[in-house]
């Protein structure tokens, strides 16, 4: 049996502005955007074209307790982790297109990684995992 988790939820105050970030901050890619009979829309954005994992719906804050949510789906912790192949390409392209870095690049063990948030305060690590001896060339 094959399974993955394929899309994680994000709450997000409106569709646009989230799109926006995730596409021109992050260089995401749209990869879905469907309006729905309620009026919601199922947005998807994925890390690349061509990539082959996890992606996020960005699902628009339906009442308060949602709403609550936004920029604080995990407590103040880094809860999404976005890995790249080249760390100072990417982290370079982010802080110009405005992303805000909570601290210093910094090496770690498993890898080159730095605290940034998105434009609710979300937490992310950019991270370029560390070359394991088993990974494939």
């Amino acid at each position: 049996m094959t399974r993955r988790i394929a899309l994680v939820a994000l709450v997000v105050d409106d569709y646009d502005e989230a799109i926006r970030f995730y596409t021109d901050a992050l260089g995401f890619r749209l990869a879905e955007d469907t309006p729905r009979p309620d009026g919601s829309r199922w947005v998807v954005v994925e890390p690349g074209a061509g990539t082959a994992g996890t992606a996020l719906l960005l699902a628009r804050a339906k009442g308060g307790a949602q709403r609550a949510r936004v920029g604080d789906q995990t407590g103040g912790r880094v809860g999404f982790f976005l890995h790249t192949d080249d760390f100072a390409r990417d982290h370079a392209r982010m802080r110009a297109a405005g992303v805000t870095f909570l601290e210093q690049p910094r090496h770690e063990p498993y890898g080159t990684v730095a605290v940034f948030q998105d434009l609710y305060g979300n937490r992310w690590d950019l991270l370029q995992p560390t070359p394991t001896e088993d990974a494939p060339a």
